[in-house]
This record gives structure tokens, sequence and C-alpha cells, in this order.
């Protein structure tokens, strides 16, 4: 079976509508975040979400941004940059089901590891995604700190946090650059 063109891009203002009806076709209603929230996360780092488009219609989106090992965003939360990121979080990775299983997910993923291939990524691994994650890589990761395992708590079902090492990812170690959050004209967020 040959997998269709994928085409990802940098989020937009624009596609907020396209993105809720992807999160709402994808998780349990607890689990749906309001747009006032996504966009506030498009405003804090324009430059690590994107969509992904199959023919022109948008079909999946991912979330991430520069934060530290262990800090997990509740589920809702805003987006807190950390001043000396050492991973990448991983916070919203959503595939319409139309587009389950045609390496959407697996595109995006890889288009937002290419960007840091030095750090580490993280995430929370909600649903019945397991089996996604850690043939990406990621593996249960034990959560310490009293108020992080409350953030993990936020989710509804088993939550798990997961971390993948740079190693894994199978990127070059050369670069130290660290992940920076910044606007571009390309990447503003008020681009349409």
């Amino acid at each position: 079976m040959a997998f269709p063109k994928i085409a990802i891009r940098p989020m937009r203002v624009a596609d907020l509508d396209d993105v809720l009806d992807v999160q709402r076709n994808c998780y349990v209603p607890a689990m749906n975040e309001p747009g006032e929230v996504i966009l506030e996360r498009l405003t804090q780092a324009p430059g690590f979400c994107w969509v992904a488009a199959v023919d022109r219609r948008i079909c999946a989106y991912l979330a991430t941004y520069p934060s530290q090992l262990g800090k997990i965003t509740p589920l809702g939360g805003s987006f807190e940059i950390a001043e000396a990121p050492d991973c990448l979080y991983i916070h919203d990775l959503a595939v319409a089901p139309q587009a389950g299983g045609q390496g959407v997910g697996a595109a995006l993923v890889r288009h937002a590891l290419s960007g840091v291939p030095d750090y580490p990524a993280a995430l929370v691994c909600v649903q019945d995604a397991l089996n996604f994650w850690q043939r990406a890589g990621f593996v249960e990761h034990a959560v310490d700190d009293a108020v992080q395992r409350t953030h993990l708590q936020a989710y509804p079902g088993t939550p798990r946090y997961m971390v993948r090492a740079a190693e894994a990812s199978g990127l070059s170690a050369a670069s130290k650059a660290r992940p920076t959050c910044r606007t571009t004209p390309a990447q503003s967020p008020g681009r349409a």
C-alpha cells in the first residue's frame, strides 16, 4: 500500500477550526482543550506547532515546545518555555481517524525531532498510543516530583510520562544549539 503525500507546515491561526475538528475526532471529550488554549500555545511557541495535510486537508497536528526533562504540562495548561531547555516536550499529537495508519503522525514527530537532534524528547502518553510511542523510541519514565505527578494525573485514563533519549532518535549529535522559541515572519501565528 502506498502512503499518501503528506504536507507539513507551521500551524497558523487560520487553522484553528480544522485543528479543533481533528482534536474532537481523536480524543475523548474530557481531553478536548479549548481553542483559546491552542491559540495561546501557538503564540507561545510558534516555531514548534505544525499541521499535516493530505490532499490539502488538515488531518493532523503537533504542538511541542522547548522544556526541561521531568516538567509536565497539565491538560489545558499553558506552555512555559524553559529559559535553558534540555528537551523537546511533545504536548499534543492528534491524527484524524481517516488518516490513521498512513504514517502522518510519525512524519510529524520526525519533523519535530529533526529540529532539535541533540535533545531528548518527553511527552504524556494517553489513550491507546503506548505502542506508537514505544515504536518511536520512547520509554516510560518515573515522575518523582509531587507537583509533576499532579500534572500527569490531570489526564484521564492511565497517562504515562515517556522520554526518548537524543541518541534514540538516530539523528546527529554534532550540533550543540539549544532549541529556541522565536517568531519569524514565516512562522508568525498571525499569518494566514
